[in-house]
């Protein structure tokens, strides 16, 4: 019997250790829903979250707009006012005209740079290669009108070709690139114009475009086997030079006036229709008439 009761009284304590506990997280939540209630302008606890409607394109049951971004992603933008102006450039809907522009050209001719250089004025001589495609968005204004321009930034690699040549259509204008102080992609822009006339519309522009004027001591590629390639081919020509920031405006200004120019004669009726390709000045050319190429 005493060894009966010594165990009824160690359970009774038990219980009563746990009462204790529950009564004191009981009070501890009693105490906080208090402060809450009592907290100036605190919410009723009982009142529901707005919740998401299905279907409603991210607009809420109490008729407020979703948030789309981050707090820390408008912190990144606040730290980089370039990368807020591309962002607000790229969803700016009002313009008179849109074209969309590809950058083509061998790896490391500086098809990257010359896109930084014009979209954001910087320049950076670390060499980091496109890897498939990307691209920026910039608005100018050309004769009165605002022209927003979506610049795609392709791969030079072979390996990336099929994935490039996709872009090819609908654009409206190129930039053929090489580099001076390189004989070989030089001897590839016949080839790339091959490209241009296979997958593009045949009414996109054509500017070539010799990169890399900074480093004059080390051309390879004269100007004038340059300009007689680009008469040859139909192309408008430049030398120009991303790092000291030399044409990089003018080729894209170049290429904008012409676009606007045929289309201007497509509307008025005095061209021949822009389809044809062998009126958009790509025009064919043997490779044997390729000056000063030994390709």
């Amino acid at each position: 019997m005493p060894a009966k009761g010594l165990k009824y009284k160690k359970m009774s304590v038990l219980w009563t250790a746990r009462a204790l506990c529950l009564g004191a997280v009981a009070l501890s939540l009693v105490a906080e829903l208090l402060v809450r209630l009592l907290r100036p302008g605190a919410e009723s606890p009982t009142a529901a979250r707005p919740t998401r409607l299905s279907g409603s394109g991210g607009r809420l049951r109490d008729g407020r707009r979703r948030r789309t971004h981050k707090p820390q992603d408008e912190m990144a933008l606040a730290r980089d006012p370039a990368a807020a102006a591309e962002q607000r450039d790229a969803a700016d809907q009002n313009f008179d005209y849109m074209f969309k522009l590809l950058i083509i050209g061998n790896s490391s001719v500086g098809k990257t740079s010359f896109l930084f250089r014009f979209a954001d004025d910087s320049f950076t001589s670390a060499f980091v290669s496109t890897v498939g495609i990307d691209f920026k968005v910039k608005t100018i204004y050309r004769s009165d009108k605002r022209v927003k321009l979506q610049i795609w930034d392709t791969a030079g690699q072979e390996r990336y070709r099929t994935i490039t040549t996709a872009y090819y259509r609908g654009a409206m204008g190129f930039l053929l690139m090489y580099d001076i102080t390189s004989q070989e992609s030089f001897c590839a822009v016949q080839d790339w114009a091959t490209q241009i006339k296979t997958y593009s519309w045949g009414n996109a522009q054509v500017v070539l475009v010799g990169n890399k004027l900074d480093l004059e001591e080390d051309r390879q590629v004269p100007t004038e086997d340059a300009q007689r390639l680009a008469t040859e081919l139909g192309f408008q020509f430049f030398e120009a030079s991303a790092k000291d920031n030399v044409n990089v405006k003018q080729v894209f200004d170049e290429l904008v006036d012409v676009i606007c120019e045929r289309m201007n004669e497509s509307v008025n009726g005095d061209a021949t229709p822009l389809a044809n390709h062998d009126e958009a000045g790509l025009k064919e050319t043997p490779r044997s008439g390729l000056a000063g190429c030994g390709c």
